[in-house]
């Protein structure tokens, strides 16, 4: 399959890179922190830390959203796989529900518990580092599992969702909101959000998702479409950041994703609305 990169010619060295690098290689954490706390002394709420730890298509509200699923008598072990910078744990944390979060990259993990200490709620999560295909959790331990945007980062998907098969808990839930594979694969241009490069771009169709995930052993499979929000949000987000008129606002997705986050963004409108990509929410549920 033919992707366009953001140039033509050979992919540089530096784009060959471990999908942890790629969100580590413009991240300081202690700098960010100290950014948040100088905008906001006396605390930050969620929807001031949004352009930050928000950096999923659709935003907090998107989280919201798939936080419905959340059922705090019910779920009292939930793991976000792909927590970042911990935008889901927060707000999770102000619905009642504390989840346990797993990211490989490890700076993200520690702005996410700095964030914590800038944060104006209460939370009182735990931070794993580690590799969704090898989770460092026991059989059967976990009420229901999430994914944000972080599936399509990794390579062995099947190991991955066989490994939730294995901690979920019988009757327990897989909830996903994520990006895959639109009808027009080949009009996709990077960077994105999640990849500098194809190579860190693992996107399934929707039919290969549910295939795998048959394969992995869960069932009662739904799929939702969100492009068609996706791209209105995105659309909103883009002309924001490129009006000549708006306020500057203290925080941005820029300091997390560094200076090639204005092409990021311009390249997830053009994605989304050629095709290449959509979004989508499913569910399932293991036997028992």
């Amino acid at each position: 399959m033919h992707t366009q990169e953001d140039n033509a010619g050979p992919v540089p060295a530096f784009w060959i890179m471990s999908i942890d690098q790629h969100y580590q290689q413009e991240l300081d954490p202690q700098a960010v922190i100290e950014k948040v706390q100088a905008a906001y002394p006396n605390g930050a709420d969620l929807y001031q830390l949004a352009p930050l730890d928000q950096l999923h298509i659709g935003g907090i509200k998107a989280s919201e959203r798939l936080l419905c699923h959340l059922d705090p008598k019910r779920h009292t072990h939930v793991l976000d796989i792909g927590s970042g910078a911990g935008g889901l744990m927060r707000q999770a944390a102000s619905l009642g529900v504390q989840l346990i979060g797993l990211d490989i990259t490890h700076d993200l993990n520690r702005l996410n518990q700095g964030l914590n200490r800038c944060y104006t709620g209460e939370v009182n999560n735990p931070v794993l580092t580690g590799d969704a295909h090898h989770l460092p959790l026991a059989d059967a331990s976990i009420d229901l599992i999430l994914f944000q945007h972080s599936f399509l980062n990794m390579p062995d998907d099947l190991q991955v969702l066989q490994e939730c098969r294995r901690v979920l808990k019988p009757g327990g839930q897989l909830v996903m909101h994520e990006v895959v594979e639109g009808e027009s694969p080949e009009a996709m241009q990077f960077p994105v959000p999640w990849a500098a490069h194809s190579s860190q771009s693992h996107l399934l169709t929707d039919t290969a998702l549910r295939a795998r995930l048959q394969q992995a052993g869960v069932n009662d499979i739904t799929l939702e479409d969100w492009s068609q929000e996706a791209i209105d949000w995105r659309r909103r987000q883009l002309a924001k950041e490129t009006s000549h008129t708006r306020v500057k606002a203290p925080l941005s997705p820029a300091m997390i994703l560094g200076k090639r986050f204005a092409a990021m963004g311009k390249n997830l409108v053009h994605n989304l609305e050629s095709g290449a990509i959509r979004v989508i929410e499913v569910t399932a549920r293991t036997p028992g």
